[in-house]
């Protein structure tokens, strides 16, 4: 006969434990004020859980199967990869129930609530106007902008702990059930730590299942070589954000063809991996209709836009070598320095020069 030790948390009362045998036990028939509400756990029978789950809609796609419906999703990539204008861009098209070209959205309309910690209301005004005019957003597109002033947090009031409570407040004034927060490095003091990523990963997964929320949190990548393939060890900070999302994806810079990206999945749990490393999808950002965009260009390899090892000693060679001319040597006093070709070092002068 098995025995199952059970944690009860009783209102008002210190935590006890209970030991019950299999004969005892009768989930079925389990008080909901114990199991339901006061419990750390809910325990049911596997086949009780896909029952229960089979009556649950199926999480529809936000952005085709880089991101679904009830996902804590983690967009990262590097600074200038355009991060900020792809999580807008989504917003927009989650709000209006409009798919972006290429990917798939079949989730209704939806109210986003957009959380900016970067950009000024002015700086934002200006990315989405031009000559043409100002693009007009969906109405169900909110966006939130710190409040420098705010200063109501205290020592026992913490700021990380301010900002999730604003955000449980925003959340119910607008009704909203997508999240958008740009970006992760604003909400605590670091990421970088195992003890301040779980909690903050704890506080969003708390959000999400409170309030039937989809949130996307933007992140950064460190200083990375760009030889290799885009991966989970490209999060800036603890692995613990990763490993406690539900889903991630990245974007990289195509070092084939300048000024254009491509995204790629990282981790998926509710779906098959679509957009991996044989099949990214290369986008270019572009203005139309005052509004900056990805623009979506067709599926590749990502080893065909990662930078080549000879590539990059060239490139390596090259700073050197305009580093050093703007030291006033010679370029034959730089081809000894660098042991490269005097024509080598003579095409790196002029190409630095713009000639």
């Amino acid at each position: 006969m098995n025995t199952y030790n059970i944690d009860i948390s009783y209102k008002n009362q210190p935590q006890k434990t209970q030991t019950r045998t299999t004969d005892q036990m009768d989930f079925d028939h389990v008080e909901p004020d114990l199991y339901e509400a006061n419990s750390l756990f809910h325990i049911y029978r596997a086949n009780q859980w896909m029952a229960m789950e089979r009556e649950c809609a199926t999480p529809q796609m936000l952005f085709g199967r880089f991101w679904l419906e009830g996902e804590l999703c983690i967009l990262f990539a590097d600074t200038n990869m355009g991060k900020s204008i792809l999580a807008v861009q989504l917003g927009n098209s989650i709000a209006a129930g409009k798919a972006i070209q290429g990917f798939q959205l079949n989730a209704m309309p939806a109210t986003v609530l957009y959380i900016d910690f970067e950009l000024a209301g002015k700086q934002f005004e200006q990315r989405y106007t031009d000559e043409r005019g100002t693009f007009k957003f969906n109405d169900n597109f909110l966006r939130g902008e710190y409040n420098q002033l705010y200063k109501h947090y205290s020592e026992i009031n913490k700021f990380n702990d301010e900002v999730i409570a604003s955000l449980t407040r925003g959340i119910k004034a607008t009704g909203a059930t997508v999240l958008i927060i740009d970006n992760i490095t604003c909400m605590r003091k670091g990421t970088e730590r195992a003890n301040e990523a779980l909690p903050l990963m704890k506080q969003l997964k708390y959000l999400k299942t409170r309030h039937g929320l989809s949130i996307l949190v933007l992140a950064h990548t460190p200083k990375r070589n760009p030889v290799l393939p885009l991966s989970r060890n490209d999060l800036q900070g603890s692995k613990m954000l990763i490993n406690f999302c539900d889903s991630a994806f990245a974007i990289g810079e195509s070092h084939a063809m300048p000024g254009y990206r491509y995204l790629k999945q990282i981790k998926q749990r509710s779906t098959e991996e679509t957009y991996g490393a044989d099949n990214v999808c290369l986008c270019c950002l572009e203005r139309r209709n005052s509004f900056l965009q990805f623009i979506f260009q067709g599926n590749c390899h990502e080893l065909d836009h990662l930078l080549s090892n000879t590539q990059q000693l060239r490139d390596r060679h090259a700073g050197q070598v305009a580093e050093l001319h703007a030291q006033g040597l010679s370029q034959r006093q730089i081809a000894a320095k660098l042991k490269l070709g005097l024509a080598t070092v003579n095409k790196m002068v002029n190409w630095a020069k713009g000639n």
